[in-house]
């Protein structure tokens, strides 16, 4: 359809079709935004609740395995074999990714009212050469930019690549009518771009949404409120059981940091604390 020009149906028609886009794609944003804001609300309250008892565990932890390394040390010393546990990482709460920006839709086309001709693929060439060649551009980061952005005109062009060339000098600005003709073969082209824009932009929210739905902490977080709705107080429930195994760690540390006077009772120890965090048994 190179050099027709875009009827006023076909305009009007390809501009509800991205207009119906935008607007599919605003609904998703949306909801996007609203899981991600619940999440951010949802480990801010936990990590109220529950984030200092975390913390008070994972010193216990951090002082049991100190004390299990001294036992395993001098039961070494002593010839006495026994298992030498290693300390349970802490768990670390998941980073919740925000979408990342947009890039803004190109301005409509303007120019002249008779149609121009494409520029021949050795013009479209010349122009990405005057505003991508290292030599005109400052040195630092944006010199090595222009670096990258002319091995890729350079390869585009060897390859006789004109969509390649065409993409480049649109994203860096040239106007559409000056790379594709026009302007009705600028406005096709131009609707053809916001097109792609919006439809990858569609698949980058839904992937993110997606990415947010199968973290744990969503599932935390639908869990918890389920049983909240039906009466219940799981944040409670699950600060009690950090509680018991708070004064568990206790009891234990205040064991180990005492049996090491005697070999058999440390050994003891060691296989008991192994299998704990093992789950697996000595034979």
């Amino acid at each position: 359809m190179a050099g027709t020009a875009i009827t006023r149906h076909e305009l009007t028609r390809r501009r509800e079709q991205l207009q119906d886009l935008r607007g599919y794609l605003a609904v998703l944003e949306a909801d996007h935004d609203g899981l991600r804001a619940k999440l951010l609300g949802f480990r801010q309250r936990y990590l109220e609740a529950l984030g200092p008892l975390m913390r008070e565990l994972d010193d216990l932890e951090a002082q049991l395995h100190q004390a299990t390394a001294l036992l395993f040390d001098a039961l070494k010393r002593q010839g006495v074999d026994a298992p030498m546990p290693n300390r349970p990482p802490p768990k670390p709460w998941p980073d919740v990714p925000a979408l990342p920006e947009a890039v803004p839709l190109p301005l409509e086309p303007t120019g002249p009212t008779a149609d121009l001709p494409p520029p021949t693929l050795k013009t479209l060439y010349r122009r990405a050469a005057m505003r991508f060649h290292p030599d005109l551009a400052p040195s630092g980061p944006e010199r090595e930019v222009c670096e990258q952005r002319m091995m890729a005109v350079n390869e585009a062009y060897g390859l006789g690549d004109r969509a390649k060339l065409e993409t480049l000098l649109l994203a860096a600005g040239e106007l559409p009518e000056r790379v594709l003709g026009g302007p009705a073969d600028a406005v096709r082209a131009w609707l053809g771009l916001c097109e792609h824009m919006v439809q990858s932009r569609i698949r980058i929210v839904q992937a993110q949404t997606a990415l947010l739905q199968s973290l744990q902490m969503h599932e935390l977080r639908v869990a918890i409120e389920r049983a909240e709705a039906g009466g219940m107080k799981p944040l409670e429930i699950m600060a009690n059981r950090l509680r018991a195994q708070i004064a568990e760690r206790r009891q234990e540390l205040y064991i180990g940091e005492r049996v090491g006077g005697d070999a058999r009772l440390a050994a003891d120890f060691l296989r008991k604390r192994y299998q704990r965090l093992t789950g697996l048994g000595l034979g």
